[in-house]
Order: structure tokens, then sequence, then C-alpha cells
């Protein structure tokens, strides 16, 4: 068996050297006059980015040219809506081709109609050549509205630096009056040039530093990292000197007989240390909310850090590729954390526990997709979902994600499952006394979003404009900083307010200090709506749709996320002050 395999890999060496190997887009080479193909991707409405369709769906016709070798889309790709079909196009590498007609258009009734919809709606289209994006205007109309205009000629201008294509430019002539019953000749020319542009800055001009790296990205920047230093230094000096007269007078309360003890006025956080450690209500659903935030927070940092190293945006679909394959190969870090704790907290049906955590995010962004995918089917849009993509991402979901998450439930159970609390655990629970109103859970948590909100909304702004208008996000080092800083604040936050809470004698600080930080999702879709109705001219059912779905669910992963950073950080604390005072 094995002398077969060796022959067969034989055999494939041999017919590498002698098959002659061909350059293509797929390594960015080409030879001279070799093939360059121009893909048409998508058509759509200019002020709704994600309402795109097939760029053959409006009427335009195709070149003669029938012949090309198949294309494969990625995972990515497919979820984003990406449909390239071959143009038709006679174009190869350094031949120069003079204007000519590549088809005509058989003008009736109802493709005027088509026209004169895109044109009224200001749809655009996008191209590729050897992955670098184009995009045309369809037409325009006069200054009455009653007339409308064709773009017919296609003006290619592509530079070229030795063997590689690094500039593409196209500029739409030939204005056409669309009549009813008559022929629309398409036509197009390619112009090759020199150009000193490097094949690795190729992507340059669709960047625009001017709006990323202005002075208020800058100074919204300095402005969170001040906040921090100002913030951790008041939550060290207040906690410092507070715990340092607490932990005296505990102390001092140690020397007393029972007698003074017991006419003492007893208070603070160290009333509550028989049920300080108690498990918190719905374990099950917590733990799994504490696993998936950490997944979240490992793929949100590793993602970053890949994004910063590799140009990510040079390939279509591979920052959502990547994010699919980072998710997936996390599992482990979501069944670890979650598992654990729910082993601390007496939990019993782990199973059940690992199954929620392992679906809990693919659930709700599958869930999301799937009621949006009904609205682009029924508009005909590429960003309809096809059913083999789904059958794929399901089984990633069953046969990467569960298998991975089981290993770190079964790691995190027994490495670090078993409870190791510095205060044993009453067994009736101490009832909780009443307080001032802004100290209940419910007011602490409607206000704890809106210091780590502060930090970060300047950073939304420019993440949903590259998310939603024509910007490309290329700043990942900001990024990288405001992920610092939003944990940093959430968590000296989360602690300010879970130590007032156990002053007051409420020992419901679990889900206080998952709540407080997570509320920073609700002030982030509330300011999605600001951006919706303020900053965007997006109008539709199916883009309207799609931006708030898909908004309930960035903000959804941010709260929860946050949420759990907050909790790690609370429990530190927690463990750390119980550690730290005599007990009897």
């Amino acid at each position: 068996m094995g002398s077969q395999w060796r022959a067969l890999l034989l055999v494939l060496c041999a017919l590498e050297v002698i098959l002659p190997s061909r350059a293509d887009e797929h390594d960015h080479t080409y030879i001279e006059k070799e093939e360059v193909v121009l893909w048409m991707n998508t058509v759509g409405p200019y002020h709704n980015r994600q309402e795109t369709y097939k760029y053959f769906s409006l009427p335009f016709c195709v070149g003669s040219k029938k012949t090309i070798s198949h294309y494969h889309e990625t995972l990515g790709e497919a979820l984003q809506g990406v449909e390239l079909e071959f143009s038709g196009l006679d174009i190869k590498f350094k031949e120069e081709v003079m204007q000519a007609t590549y088809c005509e258009i058989d003008l009736d009734k109802a493709k005027r109609e088509a026209f004169v919809y895109a044109i009224r709606n200001h749809y655009w289209y996008q191209m590729y050549i050897d992955d670098l994006p184009i995009w045309g205007i369809v037409g325009e109309a006069d200054e009455n509205g009653e007339d409308y205009y064709l773009w017919t000629y296609k003006k290619l201008e592509i530079g070229f630096n030795g063997n590689r294509i690094v500039d593409v430019n196209l500029t739409s002539e030939g204005k056409v009056k669309l009549v009813p019953n008559t022929r629309i000749a398409m036509s197009y020319s390619v112009k090759w040039k020199k150009s000193d542009v490097k094949f690795e800055d190729r992507f340059d001009k669709y960047l625009d530093p001017s709006f990323f790296q202005h002075r208020i990205h800058w100074f919204s920047i300095f402005n969170s990292f001040m906040m921090v230093i100002f913030l951790v230094g008041l939550v060290s000096m207040i906690l410092m000197r507070t715990l340092r007269k607490d932990y005296a007078r505990y102390s001092k309360e140690e020397e007393m007989d029972d007698m003074d003890r017991d006419l003492g006025d007893e208070y603070g956080w160290k009333q509550v240390h028989g049920d300080v450690f108690r498990p918190s209500s719905h374990p099950l659903i917590f733990s799994s909310l504490i696993g998936s935030g950490c997944q979240i927070f490992s793929v949100s940092l590793i993602v970053i850090i890949v994004a910063m190293i590799e140009d990510l945006y040079t390939e279509r679909g591979s920052m959502l590729s990547t994010a699919i394959f980072v998710y997936a190969a996390t599992s482990p870090v979501n069944g670890y954390f979650g598992g654990s704790l729910y082993a601390r907290q007496g939990g019993r049906r782990w199973i059940k526990q690992m199954f929620i955590g392992a679906f809990l995010i693919p659930a709700m962004v599958c869930g999301t997709a799937f009621f949006i995918n009904f609205i682009a089917i029924y508009y005909h849009a590429s960003r309809a979902i096809p059913f083999g993509t789904m059958v794929a991402v399901c089984c990633i979901c069953f046969f990467v994600i569960l298998p991975l998450n089981l290993v770190g439930t079964i790691l995190g159970r027994n490495l670090s499952g078993q409870p190791n609390f510095p205060c044993r655990v009453n067994a009736v629970p101490r009832p909780i006394p009443e307080k001032k109103w802004f100290m209940e859970p419910a007011v602490i948590v409607c206000l704890g979003g809106i210091l780590p909100f502060g930090s970060i909304f300047i950073e939304m702004y420019f993440i949903f404009t590259s998310f939603w208008a024509y910007k490309i996000y290329y700043v990942y080092g900001f990024m990288m900083l405001v992920l610092v800083i939003l944990c940093i604040v959430t968590v000296c936050v989360t602690i300010v307010c879970t130590y007032f809470l156990l002053n007051a004698e409420d020992y419901r600080w679990q889900w206080t200090s998952f709540l407080s930080a997570a509320s920073t999702a609700v002030y982030v879709y509330m300011y999605s709506f600001y951006y919706y109705f303020f900053k965007t001219k997006m109008y539709g059912l199916f883009q309207t749709s799609f931006y708030f779905g898909y908004m309930a669910v960035f903000s959804t992963a941010l709260g929860i996320m946050c949420g759990a950073v907050g909790y790690m950080g609370t429990s530190a604390f927690v463990r750390k002050i119980y550690t730290n005072v005599k007990i009897d």
C-alpha cells in the first residue's frame, strides 16, 4: 500500500514538472498577451450598500467571448453576496484595444423601464480586474427628470508594473438617450500604461487617510486614553483608601469581645461573606454567556492582530472568512470558561450547558441571517445566501465548533472546576436589607454602560462608516487601542458598581456585574438609530431590515463580550478582597 502511494506521488510530481504552469489572477502574474478577466460583480442603489443584485439582472448584454476557466468563490464571498460573472470582453495583458462594440441591446419597453428605475435610484455597478475593484454608474437623468441616458462606453485604463497589474481606472462615456424600440451599442476600449506603483501598494488608492487619520480620530483615542488613566487612578485611590479603612475596621472588630461586637454597628461587604460566593441564579445560562463572551473577546483580539499583520482588505471576503475560521478554532475557550464556571457553581447538567454555550452565538447570527435571507430572496438580491453555503456553515457548527467546545468543557471541568472559594457559603441565604433607589441592581445596570460607551462611540462612527458606506477600514491599530481601553474602562466601572452593591449588603453581584457591563450594547444600538437617520440615506425594507438586524447582532455580541470581561475582572476583585479579610 505504501509503495502505491509513493508511485502516485511521483506521477503527480512528474505531471507538475511536465505540464506548463499558467499565470493568472490567482497568483497575480501574467505573461504577454495572456487573458485578463473582467468580472462583473453586482449592481444596486448607491445609498443602500448591502442591497445588491446580479449585474446581468439589469438588461445589459454580454460580450462575445464565452470560454473561460471556472471561478471558485470562498465562504466569505458567498456570505457577502459576491456574484462574479464573466463580462465576455476580450482583454489581453499589454494588448491595447481601440474603441470596439462588444454587444448591442434591443431596447424594448420593459428593458427601458428597468434601466429608468435603476437610473432614478442611482444604481451603480462593481467590476473586478485582477481582484482590483472598479465602480461605474449605470446612467443619469436630465435636470427635469424626464429623459434618461445610459453610459454605453467603458474606457479602461490599466497600469502595470513588470508582469503584474497595479492600477485600474474606468471612465464612463457615450451617453445615449433611452428610447424604446431602438438598438444601443455597448463598447469598450483598453489602454495599458506603465506604472511605478508597487504591487504591495496597489490598494493604497482605495484607502482614505484623510478620513480615518483625521485629527478627530486621534483626539478621540487620546481622550479615551486620558479617561482610562483618570478612571484607573480614581478607582485605585478610592478603593485602596476605602478598603484600607474597611480592613482596619474589621481587624478592630476582631479584637472586641462577643458582647461589644453584638452591640457594635456592623455593616459593609464583610457581612455577606457567607453569601457572596453563592451560585448565581440561572447558572446554566450565566455560564454559557460568560463562555461565549470570552470566546468573542478571543476572536476580536486574534482577528485584529491578524488584520494588523496582513492586509485582509485586499482579498474579497477574507475578513469574514478569517473571523469564521478563528471563531471555530477558539471554541475550546468557550467550553473551558463556561464549563469550569458551571462546575464551580455546582451545575450538574454540563452537557446541556455545553450545547447552549456552543450554539448561543451561531444560533443568534444564523437566526438573524435566516430572517433577512427571506427578504433577500423576495428581492432577488445577491445577498441571498445559497443553500450550499448554509449547509457549509451548519457543518462547521456541528463538526468543528461542537467537538472543540466539548474538549474545552472537559478541560475546564477537570482543571478549574473545583469550587475553591475563600469563604464558606451559608446554607440559608441572608436576607437583603433595604437600600436607597440608586443602589438597586437595576439602576446600576442602566448606568454601568455609559462610560464604556463613551470610550468607544467615536470609533463606532468610523467602523459603521466603513461597513455601511464605501470606506475600507484599515486602521486596526486604532481598533486594538480602543479594545484595550474598552476592557479597562469596563472592568473599572463594574468593580466600583460591585463594591457599592456589596457594601449595601447585596450579594447578587454576578448578574449585576455582567449586565452593567453588557448594557454598553444598549447604548451602541441606540447610537445605531442616530447613525441610520442622520448619517445615511438608506431606504427600503431590505436595507432597513439588514441594517437593524445585523446591528442588533453586533450590539448583542459586543454586550456579551463586555459582560464577560466585566464579570471576570469583578470576580478577581471579589475573590481578592475576601481572601485578605479574616473570617470566623
